[in-house]
């Protein structure tokens, strides 16, 4: 992986009679001082922050706005990761298995068979989950239905359903052994039905 370049405050810039800790870039990153550092001292710690200041604050409307900036900060990361790719299929279709984490193969191996026996289906796996990529509504709109297997209860289906509105199914396998593509090519053709 490549290096993470952290570029340091050390010191106050034209213009700062004093250093602001909170005070915030384009996206929405406070500058970094390492502690100690002259002239750049600020609290650091668990308690709420007072937006640029860096003052301690109890105030119920300064948490607000420092929980809804947290909140865009990490929102605005979506401007800065790829957007969505399909693995396999058609761009629009009938059906989009969307998969996240260790359901690749299984996805990918039974996509692929049902692609070479004509079916309507496409394949999305998802690296970045938050925030989604920027086009994912978009993808998911594309299609007439979505199915999410997922290993676990359902965590990734609740998160779309919310954010996108859309009816989107689960597959879920809580055994401690992974969706087989067998398993899941017969769910595929049990959505897909015989039309293809």
């Amino acid at each position: 992986m490549p290096p993470i370049v952290v570029k340091f405050k050390t010191e106050l810039g034209d213009g700062e009679d004093k250093f602001l800790p909170y005070l915030r870039d384009e996206k929405l990153v406070r500058p970094w001082a390492i502690p100690g550092t002259p002239a750049l001292q600020h609290r650091i710690g668990g308690l709420e922050k007072q937006n640029i200041t860096g003052n301690v604050n109890y105030e119920a409307e300064n948490h607000q706005l420092m929980v809804k900036i947290r909140q865009e900060k990490v929102d605005k990361i979506a401007d800065y990761i790829p957007l969505q790719q399909l693995d396999n299929g058609p761009e629009k279709g009938k059906l989009l298995v969307l998969g996240w984490g260790s359901t690749y193969g299984a996805i990918k191996s039974a996509v692929v068979e049902l692609l070479h026996e004509g079916y309507s289906v496409s394949h999305a796996h998802l690296r970045y989950v938050r925030p989604f990529p920027k086009n994912l509504g978009e993808i998911l709109r594309n299609f007439d239905q979505v199915l999410i297997p997922e290993i676990n209860n359902g965590q990734l289906i609740k998160i779309i359903r919310d954010q996108y509105f859309v009816d989107a199914k689960g597959y879920n396998k809580i055994m401690g052994v992974p969706i087989t593509k067998t398993e899941l090519v017969m769910k595929l053709r049990e959505m897909l039905g015989s039309n293809n």
